[in-house]
C-alpha cells in the first residue's frame, strides 16, 4: 500500500485572543494575551501529519502577501512537499479570528481569502503530486467542486479518500458513495444525518446513515471522550486520555492527521484511533493550531 499522504485544504493565519469568557451579542469585554499562529484546517493536518512521521504533500492556495510567504517557509521547515502550494495575486491569504475562554474552549471566524479560489484546474495541474498518493485528505474549508473532484479521483484511481466534514455543510450524496472514511464531530454528524449524538446507541444510528449512503468507514469524534468507530474490523467507543485543556484549537485536525499517519503505516483501526486520540489529547495542552501539533517523540511511540 502506498503511504504517501496528500492533504488538500486551507492555509490561514490565526489571530488568537484569550479571554475569561466569550462576549454576548453587542457586548464589549477586555481580553488577555494576543498571539499570531499559522493555521487553516488543511495546513494544520499537513503539519501534524508531517511531525508525526508522515510522508506529506500539501496542496493549497495562499495570497501573495507576507502571511502566505511565512506559511510556506513554515511548511518547508516541517518537511512538507510544498510543490502544490499556489500563490494567488488577486486575494489575500486566509485569516481566522479565534477567541479562547478560560476553559480552553474556542470560538472561530474564518475569512477564506485565497482558499476560496482553489479550483479543480489547480488540482488537475498537481496531478504529478496526486499520482503516487495512497491517501487523500480534505476538509470543507476546501471549495465543494474540489471535494467532488477528489472524491471522483479517489474512486477512479483506487486511492483512500478521507473527508473531514468541517466546518459543517450539507453534502451531495455523490461524495458519500464509495468514500473510504468520513470523520465528523458530534455537531457535524447531527447536521449531516439529522441524528443528535448523545451516546453509543445514537452514534450507531448516525453511522448507519453514512453507511447507507455508501461510506465504508465512519469515525465520529467525541472531543475529550474519544471517538466512536464503525469499521468492519472494530465497532465501539475508543476513549481519549484525560488532560487539562489549555486550547482545543486544531485538536480535530491533529486527530485526523494522526489517524491517517497510523493507517498509512498499516496499523489496525483500533491502534490507529488510539494513536489519534493520544495525539489530539497532547495538542490541547498547548496553545495554537500548528504550534500545538505534537511530534512522534512526544507521543512516546
Amino acid at each position: 500500500m502506498k503511504n504517501k499522504i496528500v492533504v488538500i485544504g486551507s492555509s490561514n493565519t490565526d489571530m488568537v485572543l484569550k479571554t475569561d469568557r466569550f462576549p454576548k451579542p453587542g457586548e464589549t469585554i477586555l481580553g488577555g494575551d494576543f498571539f499570531v499562529f499559522q493555521g487553516g484546517k488543511g495546513a494544520n493536518q499537513a503539519v501534524a501529519a508531517a511531525r508525526l512521521g508522515g510522508n506529506v504533500s500539501f496542496i493549497c492556495k495562499v495570497g501573495s502577501d507576507s502571511f502566505g510567504s511565512d506559511a510556506i517557509i513554515q511548511y518547508r521547515n516541517d518537511g512538507i512537499d510544498i510543490r502544490g502550494i499556489i500563490k494567488d495575486v488577486t486575494a489575500p491569504t486566509g485569516v481566522a479570528i479565534i477567541t479562547i475562554n478560560k476553559e480552553g474552549e474556542n470560538s472561530i471566524i474564518v475569512a477564506s481569502g485565497a482558499n476560496a479560489l482553489l479550483s479543480v484546474d489547480d488540482i488537475k495541474k498537481a496531478d504529478g503530486i496526486l499520482a503516487d498518493a495512497g491517501w487523500l485528505i480534505t476538509q470543507l474549508e476546501t471549495p465543494l467542486p474540489v471535494v467532488n473532484y477528489l472524491s471522483d479521483y479517489a474512486k477512479q484511481h483506487k486511492v483512500n479518500f478521507v473527508l473531514n466534514p468541517a466546518p459543517a455543510a450539507s453534502l451531495p450524496d455523490t461524495i458519500y458513495d464509495g468514500l473510504f472514511l468520513i470523520t465528523p464531530n458530534e455537531s457535524e454528524t447531527e447536521l449531516l444525518t439529522g441524528i443528535k449524538v448523545a451516546d453509543q446507541r445514537s452514534a450507531q444510528k448516525a453511522t448507519a446513515v453514512f453507511k447507507t449512503k455508501g461510506v465504508y468507514n465512519v469515525i465520529i469524534t467525541l472531543g475529550s471522550r474519544g471517538a466512536y468507530v464503525d469499521t468492519k474490523e472494530f465497532q465501539g467507543i475508543i476513549e481519549s486520555i484525560k488532560v487539562k485543556a489549555v486550547d482545543t484549537t486544531a485538536a480535530g485536525d491533529v486527530f485526523n492527521a494522526a489517524l491517517v499517519v497510523a493507517l498509512a503505516e498499516e496499523r489496525s483501526w483500533k491502534e490507529s484511533v488510539q494513536f489519534a486520540c493520544r495525539a489530539a489529547a497532547v495538542s490541547v495542552t498547548k496553545m495554537g493550531a500548528q504550534s500545538s501539533a505534537p511530534t512522534r517523540k512526544e507521543l512516546s511511540d
